[in-house]
């Protein structure tokens, strides 16, 4: 049989992955709103926003007004406020804001991260020094985009992963989340290159950002879980998806994740109920059709 972790760690990214495709500009009070009723429901991990350049992401405009606010309003709780940031300018104005940890994005692939942020895989790792070298008391997740399969690539090889971990820690960065960037993995996969990564760095805090573009998203999770992650990265209503990656679908939902956890009886300490409100909010204000399976789901007493 299976073992599984008696707890799991889930990183809403929904503010930040969710929101970035949406087109029409979303009001800051309403994503104020949404991240909000999130904490309530029990996330204490969260990606907030993204400090991009407006002109790439329009949505993001209001970054340094949401991650001020968040880390005013919640720095004497039990929450993490995390934020994307693109380069050492980014960072900076995250720091300045007080965000004390961040995810900074480079793809195994080379044709998507010069898709994705125009630069050359060794061109981002020499912006990655510079940000750990500047900012030193800030805690750096590398996000390993592209870990599983490239929409120019086609199937990453796993020693363009461990290459591109092996040059994150040597500039300094604390975490490693291995990203199905595009959802084309499969649990088999995501197993064998989990246990990969945790045999070339046993002692790195490991993560998984799952898409959910085949419908794969929850079986994936299982092999991760199966496989020792216990930190995963999920969106409210499944909202998400790369806009540099051709056909990259939204990220497995965080409710349904949740539901599923809940059901096995590993804990995430997030309320389902109030998860699924969050939900209707998103469905409310930002978009009516998502793709989380528990926000249309019937109840039942007991089960």
């Amino acid at each position: 049989m299976m073992e599984f972790p008696s707890r799991v760690e889930v990183v809403e990214v929904g503010p930040r992955d969710g929101f970035q495709n949406i087109k029409t500009f979303i009001p800051t009070a309403v994503k104020l709103q949404i991240i909000a009723q999130l904490i309530a429901a029990g996330v204490r991990k969260m990606e907030v926003t993204s400090f991009v350049h407006p002109k790439a992401i329009p949505q993001m405009a209001d970054a340094a007004e949401i991650a001020s606010t968040v880390c005013a309003k919640y720095q004497e709780a039990d929450f993490v406020p995390l934020a994307l940031v693109p380069n050492l300018v980014g960072a900076k104005n995250a720091y300045r804001c007080g965000i004390r940890e961040v995810a900074y994005v480079i793809s195994a692939s080379e044709k998507h991260n010069l898709a994705n942020i125009n630069r050359t895989r060794d061109q981002s790792l020499v912006e990655l020094a510079s940000i750990t070298s500047e900012l030193p008391d800030l805690k750096v997740r590398l996000d390993v985009a592209t870990a599983f399969g490239c929409p120019f690539l086609g199937r990453v090889d796993d020693g363009l992963v461990l290459s591109l971990i092996e040059a994150g820690l040597q500039r300094g960065i604390s975490t490693v989340v291995l990203c199905d960037t595009i959802g084309v993995a499969n649990p088999k996969q995501v197993y064998n290159l989990v246990r990969a990564v945790q045999n070339a760095f046993p002692n790195i805090p490991l993560g998984l950002h799952l898409h959910d573009t085949r419908g794969m998203g929850l079986a994936n999770t299982l092999a991760g879980l199966a496989a020792g992650v216990t930190s995963f990265e999920t969106s409210v209503g499944g909202l998400g998806g790369c806009p540099f990656a051709p056909g990259a679908a939204g990220n497995t939902a965080t409710e349904d994740m949740v539901n599923m956890l809940q059901a096995m009886g590993v804990a995430t300490g997030i309320d389902l109920d109030k998860c699924l409100a969050v939900v209707q909010t998103v469905r409310d204000h930002i978009q009516a059709e998502l793709t989380g399976h528990m926000g249309k789901a019937c109840r039942y007493d007991n089960l």
